[in-house]
């Protein structure tokens, strides 16, 4: 009871503290924050990462697929473009096969050839990437109508946090949940309308057990769920930044067959 109260007592001192702030003020405050916490000028300017680890896909929760993978992400100017990033994403003990997504296009890499992904996996992979909060920090602060509202203080899985609303242009809204105490991000929320069956879905995002990965902080662990269930995990067990990256990683094995795209 002594505990509770004590930490009654410390939000409430808190919101004192706050009460000359707008909720924008609050909000970017809090984005700049973290900000700084990832890494500062490190983070804003990485060019690359290299993530090497275990990933996981689930089906109703229940595990579907496990694989090695080693994930090669090299930043870019987003000027005209889609996406800020381009990813390969090479797969099992041998390293086989591998998908490849640039800015406007993803393919599915195998000894047959490189196929076209369907046009689902890639709506998906944009959305996705688009709406991560560590891509969204990383590339996209600098868009034009984007605001930050401080939506409040609460306990999440007995952690302490900072919960802030990121609305763009075109009033898709990220709630990010950021540890008080680190500034670090936690978890992410957002809806998007499916365009066929015209329902809504949630989507979220968790990240823990950040290390520093070359002055840059970044979880190891990271999870995804949609409408409550479970799709994705990946357990890093080394993450690079701003490293040599292979030469040609982000372009079509040389005389891949170019195979029909499959929806």
């Amino acid at each position: 009871m002594l505990l509770n109260r004590k930490f009654l007592l410390g939000l409430l001192l808190f919101a004192g503290s706050i009460a000359g702030q707008t909720a924008p003020d609050k909000g970017r405050q809090i984005i700049n924050q973290a900000v700084t916490a990832l890494g500062g000028d490190r983070f804003l300017h990485m060019q690359n990462r290299v993530s090497s680890g275990r990933i996981y896909s689930f089906f109703h929760d229940n595990l579907s697929g496990l694989d090695i993978a080693k994930i090669y992400v090299a930043y870019q100017d987003s000027t005209g473009k889609k996406l800020a990033v381009t990813e390969r994403e090479v797969l099992g003990k041998k390293q086989d096969y591998s998908y490849l997504f640039l800015d406007d296009q993803g393919w599915d890499i195998t000894y047959r050839g490189a196929r076209p992904i369907p046009d689902e996996t890639w709506d998906r992979y944009v959305r996705t990437t688009r709406n991560d909060i560590l891509y969204f920090l990383r590339t996209r602060l600098n868009e034009p109508g984007l605001t930050f509202d401080y939506v409040g203080t609460d306990v999440y899985l007995s952690t302490h946090v900072e919960i802030v609303d990121i609305t763009d242009s075109q009033d898709q809204t990220i709630r990010v949940y950021f540890d008080h105490n680190t500034f670090l991000p936690i978890r992410e929320s957002y809806t998007w309308l499916d365009p066929q069956t015209r329902e809504h879905n949630e989507e979220i995002m968790q990240f823990d057990k950040y290390r520093d990965a070359g002055g840059v902080m970044w979880p190891y662990s990271i999870e995804r769920e949609r409408n409550g269930y479970k799709t994705y995990q990946m357990f890093a067990s080394q993450v690079q930044v701003d490293q040599a990256l292979p030469p040609n990683i982000f372009e079509l094995p040389p005389g891949a067959k170019r195979l029909r795209k499959v929806n």
